[in-house]
């Protein structure tokens, strides 16, 4: 699978990269929490995160004031599983490279996206990117195996927490796996056998030969 940068082009539908943020502190605030042996690990927000400057400016300016949290999602990972989305932007900033696999709303035909509309983009260390409310994305993935991955995570606080439970009104209300949160999952994924909405066909993609 190609692997192109945030820098390039082709990223523009899927989000754009922040400038004029220093995260230097949030970088050495993610290092030092410790990977996990196997596997990735979610925290929606965790305090040493939103303790570093550069979250006041985050709610402030990125987010124009609105109520935020800066979580974190790390660990190992080369293979898609899933997609979600939220109804509104998230930021992402690494301590390392990470690669994101992205895909958009409108690919989604009658509950379903084809894992052929999936792209794959790197993310270098430090910078902050958007991702568009309209961009399917799930956990990055790492490029290296040894070093993994931490990838600070900021969204509208509580999203990401206990899912509402709402009498579904439509279908795309049976997706709705927590707050603020719309997931497709691929049968093979831990997600879509735990009962998730089976939402992706075609190759669990796995980036593990393209890094």
């Amino acid at each position: 699978m190609e692997i192109k940068t945030v820098f390039d082009p082709t990223f523009k539908p899927y989000g754009k990269v922040l400038e004029g943020y220093d995260t230097s502190a949030l970088v050495r605030a993610m290092n030092d929490i410790p990977l996990p042996e196997s596997g990735t690990e979610y925290e929606p927000d965790i305090a040493s995160l939103e303790a570093c400057a550069v979250y006041r400016e985050f709610r402030d300016n990125a987010y124009g004031g609105m109520p935020i949290q800066i979580g974190m999602c790390w660990g190992r990972n080369t293979r898609l599983n899933c997609l979600e989305y939220h109804r509104d932007s998230e930021v992402n900033v690494g301590e390392g490279d990470f690669i994101l696999l992205l895909a958009r709303q409108e690919e989604i035909v009658d509950g379903v996206l084809d894992t052929s509309r999936v792209k794959a983009f790197r993310v270098p260390a430090g910078v902050p990117v958007e991702v568009y409310a309209t961009t399917l994305h799930y956990a990055p993935c790492h490029v290296s195996e040894a070093e993994g991955f931490r990838v600070a995570v900021v969204l509208p606080r509580g999203t990401n927490t206990a899912v509402p439970g709402a009498k579904p009104v439509n279908e795309e209300d049976t997706w709705l796996t927590a707050r603020n949160k719309w997931l497709l999952a691929h049968p093979e994924s831990d997600e879509g056998k735990g009962g998730a909405h089976i939402g992706l066909k075609g190759v669990n993609i796995d980036i593990a030969n393209d890094i």
